[in-house]
């Protein structure tokens, strides 16, 4: 099997469904809820000598929300930020030293709405590799990448019921890769992006 390959209208697929799908986040939400404030985060794509990949971080343990989790460098929204897009590259530089210069922005995947009252918007870009990150401490334990042709794989991924606040949830769980454990909202905007990446293209 050949290598995942992004396709040269991932663009213009981004476009597409950010502009005409809304996606149904049941699975991270309840009945009624709703955010209060706007985020963005950034899903950097890299390509190696093997093929494809996607960065991510592990968050540490004295962040507010979110401890521990494996997600995408991204934050809240300042009041100084002109776009979500500006915001996903600001945070993105914050957390890693990842320059917004470096990132070719691709797009940007529908928002979510988290239990945490965030509402996120997934901003998809290309950085070069390899890379030098400088890692705030504060914010985030460790930067590692899995390659799109393992996150492709039907069987490194699946539902499970999750519980917060004593009620179950059906949530996406990637198995664990090198040590670490992508799943939740990180899970869902990888799938998604996936889906974007694997489908044929739109006419």
């Amino acid at each position: 099997m050949s290598a995942l390959e992004l396709p040269e209208d991932l663009d213009n697929r981004l476009v597409h469904w950010r502009d005409g799908i809304v996606l149904q986040n049941g699975a991270f939400v309840p009945e009624g809820w709703t955010a209060t404030h706007e985020a963005a985060v950034l899903m950097p794509l890299f390509k190696d000598e093997k093929g494809w990949n996607l960065l991510l971080t592990r968050r540490t343990d004295r962040v507010e929300t979110h401890k521990g989790q494996v997600s995408f460098p991204g934050g809240a929204r300042d009041p100084g930020d002109t776009d979500l897009v500006q915001t996903a590259l600001r945070e993105a530089w914050e957390e890693v030293g990842l320059r917004p210069e470096d990132v070719q922005v691709i797009g940007e995947l529908p928002p979510m709405t988290l239990i945490s009252r965030f509402i996120v918007t997934p901003v998809a870009g290309i950085i070069p590799w390899p890379y030098s990150f400088t890692i705030s401490l504060d914010e985030v334990s460790r930067v590692f990448s899995i390659p799109l042709d393992w996150l492709a794989n039907p069987a490194n991924h699946c539902m499970r019921q999750h519980e917060h606040e004593g009620r179950l949830w059906p949530v996406l769980y990637y198995e664990p890769y090198d040590g670490e454990t992508l799943w939740g909202a990180s899970a869902y905007m990888t799938s998604q992006l996936l889906d974007l990446i694997l489908k044929t293209p739109a006419n």
